[in-house]
């Protein structure tokens, strides 16, 4: 007859795998738009972090998984947990077929527009992959100036895999960035805020005022 503490045991057991099996489920259905596309060799998740930050640049990511990709916990960067994305970085960066990055400074967006600068970050990353996609897979808008079949996907990172995956490396490689522009510009709270508006970085902003990698056209209202 089982112990109170195999009995435990057991049932913790059965609910790791229950919990395991939903995943596996759950990442069947992130690769649904992955699937309607199998025809294409190399399918490229693209998105983007950092449009709505007072400071720091736009960064995107574009990644082409492997087909045979088994990778688990793929899904929107806001939705994870800082050191799951950390977790999920490193697998996607050792599992990819190829991962590029794209980064649009401050300067850049106050020049042109958040909405052109994450389109030329976009095609940065794009540029920076060391295989050329046959489809990109985007998360929400279509990409001007690219010569690649696009697909935008509304909620895309929670939806597709490779957008999820691409939302992650921009997302980790952004976070670490802010993190060392706050030793850099200290009195902003960068590190913890990354770069978002704050309470903490709004009084660093009213206090010190701008930095360097502040954007002008979006801190009027403080300055």
């Amino acid at each position: 007859m089982a112990t109170k503490a195999e009995e435990a045991r057991i049932e913790r057991e059965r609910k790791k795998a229950e919990k395991l099996e939903a995943e596996k489920k759950r990442m069947y259905g992130m690769f649904t738009y992955e699937r309607e596309h199998s025809g294409c060799a190399f399918i490229c998740g693209i998105d983007e972090v950092g449009r709505g930050p007072f400071a720091g640049p736009v960064v995107a990511g574009a990644v082409i998984l492997p087909k045979d990709c088994d990778l688990l916990y793929l899904n929107d960067s806001k939705k994870l947990s800082e050191k799951k994305r950390e977790e999920l970085f490193e697998a996607i960066m050792e599992n990819a077929v190829s991962v590029g990055l794209g980064f649009v400074d401050n300067e850049r967006i106050d020049e042109i527009n958040i909405l052109n600068a994450t389109y030329e970050a976009m095609r940065q990353a794009i540029s920076k992959l060391t295989q050329k996609p046959d489809i990109l897979l985007n998360d929400a808008v279509t990409i001007p100036g690219v010569d690649i079949p696009q697909v935008p996907i509304i909620k895309g990172d929670a939806k597709s895999a490779s957008i999820a995956a691409a939302s992650i490396v921009a997302k980790v490689t952004r976070d670490r960035l802010m993190v060392e522009m706050d030793e850099k510009y200290p009195g902003y709270d960068f590190a913890s805020n990354k770069g978002y508006g704050t309470a903490a970085h709004i009084e660093g902003l009213k206090k010190l005022g701008p930095c360097q990698i502040h954007r002008r056209s979006f801190i009027a209202n403080y300055v």
